[in-house]
């Protein structure tokens, strides 16, 4: 896609060169009206298909081979640790380990009250005991990431669960400026696989890897009408791992 969009901004640059400099900030990111408008276009979508009432925190720890159980242990003390402080206002949607996909990979899902929220809550843990505990786990971990995301408006997160099982978490990368449409298509797939999964939640990316869109579902998957229209809606790639809670 980039290699095209090049080649589609030279040719018309080498046709209008003559009349008007362009530089190589409106070609790679487009002109700064183009770009406004554009971001105006995103966040209108994101205010339609967003519920607007909690942010969640995706974390993401990729450890080392050999100190699973060491991280294991640090990780519990620290998550547990925040989910009971009340003055903190957040929640442990869940942790889980992955089974198919990226090995020795754990993620964590943290939901806070709106942005507000995050910036208190990330805050006051900064400044407490609990900043201790999270720098206890982090020699065990070699690479980390974080993304924010808001939930579908559709789709309000399920409460933590407590009885095991096995969990399966999607994520598409979807093609810039198709959040809406893909919501509805994703809406229709979704009542669609109610007859054989439990869904938990889907979140779509405002902080982190922009025009993700992540799905959480427990138990089995099936090929059932519906599905097929909902994933041609997404870019090429498709991540998928399992995960254990």
């Amino acid at each position: 896609m980039l290699s095209s969009i090049t080649k589609r901004s030279v040719h018309k640059v080498a046709l209008s060169g003559a009349r008007r400099t362009i530089s190589v900030q409106s070609l790679l990111h487009g002109s700064p009206e183009a770009k406004k408008a554009g971001d105006i276009e995103v966040q209108q979508h994101s205010r339609i298909v967003a519920r607007g009432k909690y942010v969640h925190g995706f974390e993401v720890h990729r450890v080392q081979p050999g100190a699973i159980d060491e991280y294991k242990a640090a990780a519990e003390k620290y998550y547990a640790g925040i989910k009971d402080a009340p003055e903190l206002h957040v929640k442990l949607t869940g942790s889980w380990e992955t089974l198919v996909g990226q090995q020795d990979t754990f993620v964590h899902i943290l939901e806070y009250e709106n942005y507000a929220g995050f910036d208190k809550t990330t805050e006051l843990i900064r400044t407490s005991d609990h900043a201790k505990a999270y720098k206890a786990l982090l020699p065990y971990v070699t690479s980390r990431s974080s993304q924010l995301t808001q939930e579908f408006a559709f789709f309000p997160t399920a409460p933590p669960h407590a009885q095991g099982g096995i969990f399966e978490l999607r994520s598409y990368q979807l093609k810039p400026g198709t959040l809406l449409e893909w919501e509805n298509a994703w809406r229709r797939g979704i009542e669609a696989r109610r007859k054989f999964v439990a869904p938990v939640g889907a979140w779509f990316s405002q902080v982190g890897r922009l025009h993700q869109a992540r799905k959480e579902l427990r138990e089995k998957a099936w090929q059932i009408d519906g599905w097929a229209e909902t994933v041609s809606k997404v870019c090429g790639t498709t991540f998928r791992e399992m995960r254990l809670p």
